[in-house]
């Protein structure tokens, strides 16, 4: 076992499921259905009027013209309670007074840019003590609180914070830091979604998911860099939709040992918090030769490619995890599923399952990974399982299905052989 690939997959085993905690309250963007009676609190939501333009971080510059696409507009009903709602419930409908809409707050200019390191997402509201406390820990640079939640956007289940535009734009990665205009328009109401999100998942550029009550429009793709958060609204809109107050924290620790600070951190902050790596600092690693019985066995390869061939013309669904349906990470964790190896759900935790390889020495089973995110062009965003003879087996995206290509090299990360010891361990 390499020193690099122990170290790696200890930090992040320490940091547990990687942002997969999911607060309260879950809020629900579908359609409402009579059920027995539940007793929800229900928030009053604020409609916000969504008249700012559209932004695409690298796409749009600032001073570029702009004209805004035509708006389709999903009729659904809004669940804004502050409770988890049993399966197959729905609230009840309540009228709720609308509120005046509230002029958008100015957006500071940003100073400085700051690399996050660790995600902390707890049950209660972290208040001033707290956060001081964390600042003065040994190599603790900066934080930033935020709301988190888990929002059923669209059909989909999306890991959400609630930010500050002035203040949380520093820890962004630089292409989206940068833009103005894109978080001019947080500020206004708009919600800005990931690049895969908005282009694997189908949540296009300026689609308005609307109820009498509120209206969120997508106005951006523009990653946050910080793993499983795939959309973002200001801290205004967050809590006129019911998400908890200030239990989330950002932290930047540039010269900090991450596993060392994780236990810091879990000494001050409330019980039960959860501590993730979002970018692991840790010693250079020495090079190591690695076992033959470190791989996956010929049989199990064979069961892996079995068992993805069987989902070939099976549609793309961002999120899914099979059997019928499938996004890129959930077909790679469900071939392997079958052999019985454990692997990671999403890409960039795949990512370092196992040793980095030359494409030139992939062989079947092995996976695949590209870098096609232009808002964060560091960042892992695709996953493929080699088929053989230069070609892949994958679930590319929206509108298409499981299918075998040839190879593309264009924003090619490297290739990947499994490592089940050390894809057991990822978190």
């Amino acid at each position: 076992m390499p020193d690099r690939r122990t170290r790696v997959s200890r930090l992040i085993d320490e940091a547990r499921q990687d942002l997969a905690y999911s607060p309260r309250p879950r809020i629900g963007y579908g359609e409402a259905r009579t059920s027995r009676p539940v007793v929800p609190i229900v928030v009053a939501l604020v409609v916000v009027v969504l008249a700012a333009t559209v932004v695409v971080v690298l796409q749009l510059p600032d001073d570029s013209p702009v004209t805004s696409p035509r708006r389709p507009v999903a009729r659904q009903t809004l669940q804004g309670a502050l409770q988890e709602v049993p399966q197959n419930t729905a609230t009840a409908p309540v009228a709720v007074p609308t509120p005046a809409p509230t002029p958008p707050a100015p957006v500071a200019p940003l100073t400085t840019i700051r690399k996050p390191h660790l995600f902390v997402v707890t049950n209660k509201p972290l208040g001033a003590a707290v956060v001081s406390k964390v600042n003065r820990l040994s190599g603790v640079k900066a934080v930033e609180r935020a709301d988190a939640a888990e929002v059923v956007l669209d059909g989909k289940r999306v890991q959400t914070l609630g930010v500050n535009p002035s203040t949380f734009r520093a820890f962004t990665p630089k292409p989206t830091a940068r833009s103005d205009r894109l978080w001019r328009n947080v500020s206004a109401g708009e919600l800005v979604v990931s690049f895969v999100l908005g282009n694997d998942g189908g949540m296009s550029l300026g689609k308005t998911i609307s109820t009498s009550r509120t209206s969120l429009r997508v106005g951006a793709y523009a990653t946050m860099g910080m793993g499983a958060i795939d959309a973002i609204v200001s801290q205004q809109t967050a809590r006129s939709l019911g998400f908890p107050q200030d239990n989330a924290l950002v932290v930047s620790a540039p010269g900090a040992d991450s596993a060392e600070l994780r236990h810091k951190l879990l000494r001050v902050l409330p019980k039960g918090s959860q501590v993730a790596t979002i970018n692991p600092v840790f010693t250079a690693p020495r090079r190591t030769v690695w076992s033959a019985g470190a791989f996956l066995t010929v049989p199990q390869i064979r069961t892996v490619l079995t068992a993805a061939v069987g989902k070939l013309g099976r549609p793309y669904v961002w999120g899914a995890e099979g059997p019928d349906t499938f996004d890129c990470s959930g077909l790679v964790q469900w071939a392997y599923a079958q052999a019985g190896i454990r692997v990671p759900r999403v890409t960039h935790q795949q990512f370092v399952s196992g040793p980095r390889i030359e494409l030139s020495q992939a062989q079947p089973g092995d996976l695949l990974f590209w870098r096609n995110d232009p808002t964060n062009p560091g960042y892992v965003s695709h996953v493929a399982i080699y088929w053989g003879g230069g070609k892949m087996l994958h679930a590319p995206r929206t509108g298409d299905v499981v299918k075998i290509v040839p190879i593309s090299t264009r924003n090619f990360a490297g290739a990947v052989r499994i490592s089940p010891q050390v894809a057991a361990q990822v978190r």
